[in-house]
């Protein structure tokens, strides 16, 4: 997958986790459909880094980077958290769940469970954004700073005179 592409789906996913994660803001309905719709988008980012998920657990206990291994395990613990707030989420379900005809009476352990893994979920999301900072900024440059600024650059136009220096005479020196 080409890094813009990378780069556009990790946004993507980023912004529903923002809306997702309070659900003051959008209403239990659109918090629950967010947070299915962001499980889908999650296991396509993983999907699409399971090269790299392959690789790093293979050679884990051979020599291999800290920062690899140490990204290993925070992305480890998210996915964890991830999976405990949809599985969770989906047991405390009003709107979902009743949509479908489901209905399962909620207690109030997994809603605890479910606001906990959420709030391990979003300090997790902050130490992965820490670990892949620096590509982050790479990126956001590379596809949204550079093509910015090159867009709002003045272009001179035809028909503008281009002031030429002039060489200093002999007398002048």
């Amino acid at each position: 997958m080409s890094v813009k592409t990378n780069l556009w789906v990790d946004t993507a996913i980023f912004a529903a986790f923002l809306v997702a994660f309070e659900p003051a803001l959008t209403g239990i309905a659109v918090h629950e459909w967010l947070g299915l719709a962001l499980a889908a988008a999650l296991i396509a980012h993983i999907v699409l880094h399971w090269d790299w998920v392959v690789k790093v657990t293979l050679q884990f206990l051979r020599k291999l980077f800290h920062s690899s291994r140490l990204n290993y395990i925070v992305d480890g613990i998210l996915m964890i958290a991830f999976v405990v707030v949809m599985l969770s989420g989906i047991l405390i379900s009003r709107s979902v769940l009743s949509i479908l005809g489901i209905q399962v009476a909620a207690s109030p352990a997994w809603r605890f469970l479910h606001s906990s893994s959420a709030d391990l979920f979003l300090i997790m999301v902050g130490l992965h954004f820490a670990l892949h900072w620096s590509w982050i900024v790479n990126a956001c440059k590379r596809f949204l700073i550079n093509p910015l600024r090159d867009r709002l650059a003045p272009r001179p136009t035809l028909g503008t005179l281009q002031p030429v220096p002039v060489p200093a005479r002999d007398e002048d020196k």
